[in-house]
């Protein structure tokens, strides 16, 4: 079974072991991760005037390395401290590990360490909040990164939307199931990348799972498949097709960025039938190479300055998708009972209500949108194969908790017994069931418990 997806940063138990200054802006940490269940550093780079005594809070870019990098690749040879001189930015660039991909390894379903997702998004952002003068909240935190670490942006900014308020990828490896040619290029970055960082007889399957038979343990984290949970981020996508002719080469085809174009490609598409806008940047030949990162780096920061200066609110109605049985976005809080692994999804989640599609029994918890102690009311529709085939099936009432929260109970479609598309799974798509709750203080005089709507 999947893991439960932190959907806001908990409190951190990591803690920095030493801290060593490189320049007037450069720093270094040393951090003690128990996710990673070792030591990991980070480099920090601060703005100009931070040491000056000032109270200032500034907005942080977490910026990812690649595959066969670490924390120093963008401060050694990606010209980041020349990218954000002079800007009132935050930069922290930690390590992601060789092959990490961004992810808490599966290892045969026994979980990290390592569990970089985990280092990341719990114990890293609650650190760096601590440590430094940030804006810790949403609209003074994004995320961008180049090739591993551009699927590793997207799939963190998918995956807790309600950390970021803008997400980058240069040349990212943005769709796991993509292919090309009739091959499965995601899986064979994975695998590739893991051969090169010196993992021997180690491939995809010790992150994600096996690709065959528990392809939607790899959906879980791709982008493409979660990119609906993008909505309200500012969004920019870098990418060249691989072929030569380029202002920096490459002088024959690249076949890395002939890959990552493909997986672009699919990304941006899905984008657009979703209606989500976002920054196109396909900038024809060009390579796999430092000297694009470089200028896709110089092209971003002004974009998210631009951001962090007109900072927009967190959306009013979410829509969030996963894999995992326990999820959270906003403060909507999903946990589902099932044997299985597969997609659900809460949508148009508002103070009046919500939907929750999937299969199994599920307990929703809402935000502290409600009077404390007052009496409200959930009533509860299951939505049909017609859209007017819609009924009450139960009428709920709850109490608002002292926080403010409501608890809702649910049941769905009966639950599935294999994962969601498992090669054993026959009879088409898995089981599931959409049920409509609307939240009000009392019952409405025209209807009663288990009456039908005509």
């Amino acid at each position: 079974a999947a893991s439960s997806v932190p959907a806001q940063a908990a409190p951190a138990d990591a803690t920095i072991v030493s801290e060593q200054r490189l320049d007037p802006r450069l720093q270094e940490l040393t951090i003690d991760a128990p996710a990673l269940a070792a030591k990991s550093k980070v480099r920090v780079l601060l703005p100009d005037g931070y040491r000056s005594g000032t109270s200032r809070r500034y907005p942080v870019l977490y910026l990812l390395h690649g595959a066969g990098g670490n924390e120093t690749d963008w401060t050694v040879a990606g010209a980041a401290a020349r990218a954000t001189a002079g800007k009132p930015l935050i930069v922290v660039m930690p390590d992601g590990g060789k092959a990490g991909w961004y992810t808490d390894w599966s290892n045969g379903g026994a979980g990290g360490p390592p569990a970089w997702e985990r280092y990341h998004v719990r114990e890293l952002i609650p650190l760096v909040d601590r440590r430094f003068r940030t804006v810790s909240a949403r609209r003074g935190r994004a995320i961008a990164g180049l090739s591993m670490g551009g699927f590793g942006a997207f799939s963190y900014a998918a995956r807790h939307p309600d950390l970021f308020a803008a997400a980058a990828s240069y040349s990212g490896g943005v769709d796991l199931n993509a292919e090309l040619f009739g091959q499965p290029i995601g899986k064979i970055a994975v695998d590739g990348s893991l051969a090169l960082a010196g993992f021997d007889g180690v491939t995809g399957a010790v992150l994600f799972g096996d690709f065959a038979t528990e392809n939607v343990l790899w959906r879980a984290h791709n982008p493409v498949d979660l990119a609906a949970n993008l909505d309200g981020l500012k969004l920019a996508l870098y990418t060249g097709n691989g072929l030569p002719g380029g202002p920096f080469g490459p002088d024959g085809q690249d076949i890395i960025e002939i890959g990552a174009h493909e997986m672009n490609v699919n990304l941006h598409r899905r984008l657009a039938r979703l209606g989500l806008p976002h920054v196109w940047s396909d900038y024809g030949p060009g390579g796999h190479t430092w000297p694009y990162w470089r200028r896709d780096l110089r092209r971003t920061v002004p974009w998210l300055m631009r951001r962090f200066a007109h900072p927009r609110p967190a959306p009013r109605q979410v829509t969030f998708t996963a894999v995992e049985p326990t999820y959270e976005a906003y403060g909507w809080q999903v946990r589902l009972r099932r044997p299985n692994a597969e997609f659900s999804t809460l949508s148009d989640a508002r103070k009046r209500g919500f939907e929750l599609t999937g299969s199994g029994r599920a307990l929703v918890r809402t935000p502290p949108r409600y009077r404390p102690g007052a009496r409200y009311v959930a009533l509860i529709r299951r939505a049909g194969h017609r859209s007017d085939d819609v009924r009450i099936i139960e009428i709920d009432r709850i109490r608002a908790t002292r926080s403010g929260r409501l608890r809702v109970r649910l049941h769905l479609a009966r639950t599935n017994r294999l994962d969601e598309g498992s090669p054993r799974a026959a009879g088409g798509p898995p089981r599931s069931a959409t049920v409509r709750v609307a939240i009000r203080r009392k019952a409405p005089r025209p209807f009663a418990a288990h009456r039908e709507e005509p």
